[in-house]
């Protein structure tokens, strides 16, 4: 007997649902795709929800990365800067420190303070003292008694002269007469221009009463020429008082100010000392101040910084990096403030790109691996060979592709860092120059006053010959005035080319004319230390591959360093010899009869920041710039025994021909 199952009984589940409905196979095969979609579905938004996390986690790490490590770099920077400028400042206050001292010893000014009524001395001693300040290039000498009173003064013939002024009130006057010297920095009561007072009391030996101060002869330094020189610098350089004003600064809008409210003391101790005479002293309103130390910054540095909020006029607040450094000497605080914005502007930029990339990634993963579901669905129907094969091929290929990726990056992160350390060491050579240029400064005022003086004296000559109608000394006089104007003329020339930043291009560069204006740029140097220097040239056309201001910055270094070297030496002569040597190169080897330099220190002395010098006296880059120079070159630097004693630099470069030759 053949039993038959009910019509429309075909293809149903034999298990019914939950609804006690039975389910066909097709019904339930769709059901349980569905759940599947659903639960896929589910783990897309929770995978999604966690890649959203873990980008902004990894975004908020790259930002405070890149953030402390541009800190990092702005305060490199500003410690360079700071350093520079401290230098330059107490080189100026040095030059200085001790001239009153040796001035207090003039016949003339002892003997006007004995007999202070006295018309003729005090005509002496201002003329004196006016033809001192000029030699010396300082703003103001004068002349006190013990109670004050100013009889002489370098100004007296100007009408504000300080004849006749009294100072007494003036710190630098009481610390004189007590403690043997006295130094203050304040806005002249007379001139109402600042200046740096330097003074030192005039004795003389009494039987009776032993060694008395008779006055005080003070020395005003003008320090202008300075702050000046600031003014092209990007970050805000000031530097203080010990009440905290802002005295020197290359930014006008901050100069007699406060940083941050002031207190009562301070306030009263500037009245006492009248230091900005009728000034009105202002206030720059600091927001907030946090301290970040070395190891805030990515990596414990020399130095620590503070971050500094400013309010601005428009209401809002600017942020600065700051780093500082104190000159007890003066008594000042020298302080580089520089702008912190672009750095986390660039923080904040990589840290926007970061998450785009990531967002990419993500988006790019999420397209490759539901393009792979899809494949691993279709070829689930083929055989398990190609499968596993197409498998392998896939993920070699992600493989491949990523270390591609990474191969490309490192690259880039490479050619990014050796663009980074030429620009840094291009940004040191200018710097190096730039610190020889401030140091050549005074001398070189003279150098050009001299000719100025000169033809000055020549004119007024001519103009008195032709009152005569004597031409023929009007021509002659007219002749001088122009050899005094072409000498001028070449050495602004050389110091216009010296200063500019050079062309990095490599070229023919002729040796006898940039030792001529080297010669040139140092000639008071070698003037002021009584020392000669040999020139020898074996060929007058030694042509030799370099960039002439890059070479000329070399040649100044050694010469300069020699000089320094042979500051004791009984015999300061420098002997400086060019000549062909084997291997198509060309040797300069500069000698002098110094004390040379110690086996212990060779290894050491192209060191950036390393020098034999006393503190305060150089900052260790000169060799180090002139080492990377030449290698820059393709040359090389050493130095080498000299028979007899002293030191000899070896300067080997490539020899090049004359066409084409650079400038």
């Amino acid at each position: 007997m053949t039993h038959r199952r009910p019509t429309g009984t075909t293809d149903r589940a034999q298990t019914p649902d939950s609804e006690g409905r039975f389910l066909t196979t097709g019904e339930r095969g769709g059901r349980q795709g569905e759940g599947r979609r659903r639960i896929r579905n589910l783990g897309l938004q929770a995978l999604g929800l966690a890649g959203v996390a873990v980008a902004a986690v990894v975004t908020a790490l790259v930002h405070g990365h890149v953030t402390r490590s541009n800190l990092h770099d702005l305060r490199e920077r500003s410690l360079n800067t700071l350093r520079l400028t401290e230098a330059t400042l107490r080189g100026q206050l040095l030059r200085f420190d001790r001239l009153p001292g040796l001035l207090a010893d003039e016949r003339t000014i002892r003997a006007l303070l004995l007999r202070p009524g006295d018309p003729g001395l005090a005509d002496q001693a201002n003329r004196y003292l006016k033809d001192t300040a000029t030699r010396l290039g300082a703003s103001d000498l004068y002349l006190m008694t013990r109670d004050g009173e100013t009889i002489a003064a370098s100004n007296y013939d100007q009408p504000q002269s300080f004849v006749g002024g009294n100072f007494a009130f003036r710190p630098y006057f009481r610390d004189a007469l007590t403690q043997g010297e006295g130094r203050f920095f304040a806005l002249g009561t007379t001139s109402n221009k600042r200046g740096y007072y330097v003074g030192a009391p005039v004795e003389v030996y009494d039987r009776a009463a032993g060694l008395q101060a008779l006055g005080v002869l003070v020395i005003k330094v003008d320090l202008d020429d300075i702050e000046r020189a600031w003014a092209g610098n990007d970050p805000r350089i000031i530097v203080t008082d010990p009440e905290g004003i802002v005295f020197m600064s290359n930014r006008p809008d901050w100069l007699y100010r406060g940083l941050g409210r002031r207190s009562a003391a301070e306030m009263a101790r500037s009245r006492a000392t009248r230091r900005y005479a009728g000034q009105e002293v202002g206030e720059i309103p600091v927001v907030a101040r946090r301290h970040l130390d070395g190891g805030h910054l990515d990596g414990g540095g020399e130095a620590g910084a503070d971050l500094i909020w400013v309010a601005t006029e428009g209401g809002g607040e600017r942020e600065y990096l700051a780093v500082q450094t104190q000159m007890p000497e003066a008594d000042w605080t020298v302080m580089v403030l520089s702008a912190t914005a672009a750095a986390r502007l660039d923080a904040l930029v990589f840290a926007i790109a970061a998450l785009l990339a990531m967002g990419t990634a993500g988006t790019g993963g999420m397209l490759v691996w539901q393009r792979r579901r899809q494949l691993a669905e279709r070829l689930a129907v083929q055989q398990a060979t190609q499968a596993e094969l197409e498998r392998r091929v896939t993920a070699r290929t992600a493989e491949l592709a990523r270390a591609n990726r990474a191969l490309e990056d490192e690259v880039e992160e490479r050619i990014a860092a050796e663009a980074r350390l030429r620009e840094t060491q291009t940004e040191l050579i200018q710097a190096g120059k730039l610190a020889a240029l401030g140091q050549m400064s005074a001398a070189l005022s003279h150098e050009f006053n001299q000719p100025l003086s000169a033809a000055r004296n020549y004119a007024e000559n001519a103009g008195l010959f032709l009152a005569r109608g004597d031409l023929a000394e009007v021509e002659a006089n007219l002749s001088r005035i122009q050899e005094m104007i072409d000498r001028t003329t070449r050495i602004s020339r050389h110091l216009r080319d010296f200063a500019r930043k050079p062309d990095q291009a490599l070229r023919p560069v002729a040796l006898a004319p940039t030792i001529a204006a080297v010669q040139e740029l140092l000639g008071w140097r070698l003037r002021q230390a009584g020392a000669g220097l040999i020139v020898e040239l074996d060929d007058p056309d030694l042509t030799v591959t370099a960039g002439a201001v890059r070479l000329q910055q070399v040649l100044v270094n050694l010469l300069t360093n020699a000089l320094d070297a042979t500051a004791d030496a009984a015999d300061r002569r420098l002997h400086l010899q060019a000549r062909r040597v084997a291997g198509g190169l060309v040797e300069l080897r500069l000698g002098d009869r110094g004390p040379g330099v110690p086996a212990q220190l060779r290894e050491r002395i192209f060191d950036p920041f390393f020098s034999t010098k006393e503190v305060g006296k150089g900052l260790g880059l000169g060799l180090s710039i002139s080492y990377n120079i030449v290698s820059d070159f393709g040359g090389a630097l050493e130095l080498c025994d000299r028979p007899g004693g002293g030191a000899e630099f070896v300067v080997r470069l490539h020899e090049a021909d004359r066409e084409g030759e650079g400038t």
